[in-house]
């Protein structure tokens, strides 16, 4: 078990908290794949793309995420102060491994691969995860004896180490593109916060759980009983459960609230789901017009002789837009969910046969004792899981540091060629708008920096641009905050991952603690017509449950009303 009263650095190097993925108290089966298939797929997209770093790592503290960019030559003895330009100059371009990367930098930049992996997404790609995922969820885990089960949850931890890895992989596809603009962009004096707002209306797949659940909607009649439950619902009529049915098989066991284990799926929460049907906002209209005009208000600051470029990232940008926020769907949270219903299942015969307390403490199983425990009921007692729980729980209470280690000091981009310069550049702008990292104020986060940032207290980043009043829903867990909104009220929590998408739309406006304009939560927003605020730290702690707030998009500001 770990000191839960002190956070070490997990390496060496400097390492970022990040709650925009992971909150604390992370369950060990999560931990364990995101700081594996992280490593192993951001080096895998490092390399083929030419950035002059090894990888992205993840590593937990008391089940707190940290990030590090893993240099490429010497990761284990960061750099806390440059070297001089001329040494890194020189370096660069003699080292054998800079040079190769420098070579594949340039080719990446020329043939832009993400254009045809975009296009590969909707046609080859999400159909074949698909049909993986559905594969396992059409298994009838009640017809399963103990060992099919339990081979069905390792076979499911297997699919999840190969979309784990594939999902971080994609992201130089998704991301890179939309780096690429936002880093040339500030040459012609363009903020990300100004940029951002031109990627609207790019991701059908953000607003298409909206459309479904308004096409559902409309078969209900106007006049009549409203329904009171699911079955209710589905009374309605054949049409009515057959577009139900439709909708959950492809939504029904995504985690909609979080990443880890411990979140909830649609399955899990009926009056979540019959709220969504009944009360959730249509996605709103006008987001191409918008980013239309939004584009052609920055193209007119950019020199004529830049125009031309400024169309094309744009374009590439919007293009991979829909990638960005469908991958995580597909190869995280669809999976993750499936892996949460296999180990229930277990979890519920254990708990039935006084082996464990309660189904979800097979959630504190580490990886390599699932098999054992499912299988045949070996490993480690119903006490210990119950003394795992607790610790991992009492640690989540934690208040982490935002960083651990010393502060590694990136090169100057005039020290590296051309290509390599345009891929720290890109790296460091993601970094910094997803808001997983601050952006230095010198030049040795590569010129990163961003007036987006959020800020402190209930400042942060807006989205939208029109005012909106409500009573604050306020939750350390989304789970809580999700089954005791009401239509319209603010949702405020610490972030949001893309499969809110199924449940946002009953939002009348959303603030999140952590977050930066290209986080999920402000794509969300974006795309669905909510006011928010992003990356307002004190959200959490200022705002009172059932307060009701001022969420003003236009100035980044909430403001605490009664």
């Amino acid at each position: 078990m770990s000191d839960i009263s002190t956070f070490a650095a997990p390496g060496p190097g400097g390492w970022d908290l990040d709650r925009s993925h992971y909150f604390g108290g992370t369950t060990a089966i999560s931990q364990w794949l995101m700081e594996h298939c992280c490593e192993a797929g951001m080096r895998r997209a490092f390399t083929e793309f030419g950035i002059p770093a090894d990888t992205f790592q993840a590593r937990f503290v008391h089940g707190f995420m940290y990030t590090r960019l893993r240099p490429l030559v010497a990761p284990n003895k960061p750099a806390t102060k440059a070297p001089p330009i001329l040494v890194l100059k020189v370096a660069s371009r003699l080292h054998p491994e800079f040079r190769r990367r420098s070579r594949q930098a340039a080719k990446t930049l020329a043939e832009r691969p993400w254009r045809a992996v975009a296009a590969d997404w909707v046609t080859t790609l999400r159909p074949q995860l698909e049909t993986a995922n559905l594969a396992f969820q059409d298994v009838d885990l009640s017809g399963l004896d103990d060992l099919a089960l339990a081979g069905h949850v390792v076979d499911l931890l297997a699919h999840l180490r190969r979309t784990f890895e594939q999902h971080f992989y994609l992201h130089a596809f998704d991301l890179g593109p939309i780096g690429l603009l936002l880093f040339e962009a500030r040459a012609w004096g363009l903020t990300a916060q100004e940029v951002i707002p031109a990627l609207e209306g790019a991701s059908p797949s953000t607003g298409e759980p909206a459309r479904a659940l308004a096409r559902i909607r409309a078969l209900i009649p106007s006049t009549g009983p409203r329904p009171t439950s699911i079955a209710e619902l589905r009374a309605v009529s054949a049409e009515l459960t057959d577009a139900l049915d439709d909708y959950l098989r492809l939504r029904g066991w995504i985690m909609f609230s979080r990443y880890d284990l411990e979140g909830l799926t649609l399955h899990e929460a009926p009056e979540v789901l019959l709220a969504t049907v009944l009360h959730g906002a249509e996605q709103h209209q006008g987001g191409a017009d918008r980013a239309q005009a939004a584009s052609s208000a920055l193209r007119a600051r950019v020199p004529e002789a830049s125009r031309a470029r400024f169309d094309e990232l744009l374009g590439e940008a919007r293009a991979a837009m829909n990638l960005r926020d469908d991958n995580g769907p597909n190869t995280v949270e669809w999976p993750v969910g499936l892996l949460r219903r296999g180990l229930l299942e277990a979890g519920r015969r254990l708990a039935g046969r006084d082996r464990i307390e309660l189904a979800t403490d097979m959630f504190e199983l580490d990886p390599e004792e699932v098999a054992a425990m499912i299988g045949a009921g070996d490993g480690p007692s119903g006490v210990e899981l119950v003394e795992r729980r607790g610790h991992r729980l009492a640690n989540a209470q934690l208040a982490p540091p935002a960083h651990l280690g010393p502060v590694e000091v990136d090169p100057p981009l005039s020290a590296l060629p051309a290509p390599l310069a345009t891929m720290v550049g890109v790296v460091n702008a993601v970094r910094v708008e997803m808001g997983m990292t601050a952006a230095a104020p010198t030049a040795g986060r590569g010129g990163a920096h961003s007036a987006t940032l959020p800020g402190r207290g209930l400042h942060g980043v807006g989205v939208g641009a029109v005012s909106y009043e409500g009573r604050a829903r306020v939750a350390l867990s989304p789970e809580d905050a999700f089954t005791s909104m009401e239509p319209g009220d603010v949702l405020v929590v610490r972030a949001t991952s893309p499969a809110y998408n199924t449940v946002l739309s009953l939002a009348g406006a959303v603030v999140t603690a952590d977050g930066g304009p290209l986080c999920h939560a402000a794509v969300l927003a974006r795309e669905l017509g909510i006011p928010g605020v992003i990356g307002a730290a004190g959200a959490l702690e200022e705002i009172p449950d059932g307060a009701i707030i001022r969420v003003d998009p236009a100035a980044g500001r909430v403001t605490v009303l009664s």
